[in-house]
C-alpha cells in the first residue's frame, strides 16, 4: 500500500473514530451531531438569527429551523424576538444549552490533551503543521470539484 493510501486511511480511521465518539457521548442527550453543532456555534457567536446560524453551517434555513426546533423542544435553545429587526428572531443558549456546551468544551480539550499524550511538544506541533496542510489541499481539491463542469453521459 502506498503511503497516499496509509494517510487517507488513517484520516478516514480517525474522523470514523471521531464520529462514533461523538454519538456515544449523545447518547441520552436529544444531541444528534448536527444539533450539537448548532449548539456549539450558538455558544461561541452568542445570541443569533437563524439565517446567520443557517450561513454559518452551511445548510438551508429549512434545515435550520429543524435544528433549533428539535434543541428547543428539549430545552438546549430558545427563540426571542430581534431587538432591533422585528422581522428576525434570535436562538439563544438556555442554561441547560450553556452548561452543555462547557460540558462539551471540556470534554474536548481533554480528549485532545489525551490524543496527544505521548507526543512532545514539537511532535505536536508538526502534527498540527501537516494536518492544516492536508485540510487545505482537500479543501482546495472540493472547491476544484465544485467549479469543474460535470460530464453526463448519454
Amino acid at each position: 500500500m502506498s503511503d497516499a493510501l496509509r494517510v487517507l486511511d488513517g484520516v478516514m480511521r480517525l474522523a470514523d473514530l471521531v464520529q462514533r465518539d461523538a454519538a456515544e457521548s449523545f447518547a441520552g442527550t436529544g444531541l444528534t451531531t448536527s444539533r450539537a453543532h448548532l449548539l456549539w456555534v450558538v455558544h461561541h457567536a452568542g445570541p443569533s438569527t437563524q439565517q446567520s446560524l443557517a450561513a454559518a453551517l452551511a445548510v438551508t434555513p429549512r434545515n435550520i429551523t429543524g435544528l433549533v426546533d428539535a434543541l428547543e423542544s428539549a430545552g438546549y435553545v430558545e427563540r426571542a424576538p430581534h431587538p432591533s429587526d422585528r422581522r428576525a428572531i434570535l436562538v439563544t443558549l438556555t442554561a441547560l444549552g450553556e452548561r452543555t456546551a462547557r460540558e462539551m468544551s471540556a470534554q474536548r480539550e481533554q480528549l485532545a490533551s489525551d490524543l496527544v499524550a505521548g507526543l512532545d511538544e514539537a511532535e505536536q506541533r508538526a502534527l498540527a503543521t501537516r494536518l492544516d496542510r492536508l485540510s487545505e489541499r482537500f479543501e482546495a481539491l472540493v472547491a476544484a470539484a465544485r467549479s469543474s463542469p460535470h460530464v453526463q453521459e448519454s
